[in-house]
């Protein structure tokens, strides 16, 4: 199947370019010679650009404790979602191997119930003992997402795209201000639980909300469910305002007729209607 150019596009008027360019090199020479054929093939690919198109940005999906475990016969990583699970696993294995120090340089013969004192007692705060060691420490979890062109509440595969890239941000700790949320096409959706109110609050945030997502009227189409129960729907937009009548209509007709230019004052020796010659 043959390809026709479209002229109406870049890439279509390039090619037709190329064609006249050659159609004048077979006039005027009766055949392509290879040095002139490279030298307008050269120029005509400098009109091109070959680079991936660099729409990616970089996502905090989350974050993770790194836990970094060495000896001299392994020298081990793992992954937690908390410091104190992290740290847990660690006094778990100090205390296995707690008959190696106790006793020692002041280390007390039963391992502390604390697991910060009890790796504190084994590795000392060098966070090393002899040829055994730890290292711990935060890091974010990232992954390049690539920003979909069009995102409509119509389209199930631009959807299904949004959905997964849907980003958990954790409380990180009791101490942490911030709350657990759900981000989702720059909407915001926290869940909590709250003890001022005593009870399981959800908020949803829409400040951010992709603005493909937002109507005409400034508002995002939103379903909210609890069990199989619906209890907030706004899915069909609200009316446009009615255009006043009665009276008000008649007050409107009145302010438009006295609204002259200079700032609203009427022209010198032209009185404005009363109220009662407009009704």
């Amino acid at each position: 199947m043959l390809i026709k150019p479209d002229p109406a596009t870049p890439a279509g008027e390039a090619i037709l370019d190329l064609a006249d360019l050659m159609d004048s090199l077979q006039a005027r020479t009766g055949e392509w010679p290879g040095a002139d054929t490279v030298d307008i093939v050269e120029g005509w690919l400098s009109r091109f650009t070959f680079a991936v198109p660099d729409d990616l940005t970089t996502q905090a999906a989350g974050r993770a404790w790194a836990l970094r475990q060495w000896d001299r016969h392994s020298d081990d990583v793992t992954l937690w979602s908390d410091e104190d699970s992290a740290l847990a696993s660690l006094a778990q294995e100090v205390r296995s191997s707690w008959d190696n120090v106790a006793g020692t340089d002041g280390v007390p013969y039963r391992p502390p119930a604390d697991d910060q004192a009890v790796v504190d007692f084994y590795y000392g705060p060098e966070k090393s003992h002899g040829d055994a060691g730890y290292t711990l420490y935060p890091a974010d979890i990232s992954r390049l997402v690539r920003a979909p062109l069009c995102l409509s509440l119509s389209d199930a595969e631009a959807c299904a795209e949004a959905n997964s890239s849907a980003v958990f941000h954790a409380q990180e700790s009791p101490d942490d201000e911030g709350l657990p949320c759900i981000e989702i096409a720059g909407i915001l959706v926290f869940v909590y639980l709250d003890a001022n109110c005593g009870a399981v609050r959800v908020s949803v945030h829409l400040d951010t909300t992709d603005e493909q997502l937002v109507r005409a009227d400034g508002t995002v189409p939103l379903q909210v469910e609890i069990e199989d129960a619906t209890v907030f729907d706004n899915l069909t937009p609200p009316p446009a305002p009615a255009p006043p009548t009665g009276w008000m209509a008649r007050f409107r007709r009145l302010t438009r007729l006295t609204a002259l230019p200079g700032g609203g004052k009427c022209r010198p020796g032209v009185d404005p209607p009363s109220l009662n010659t407009i009704i």
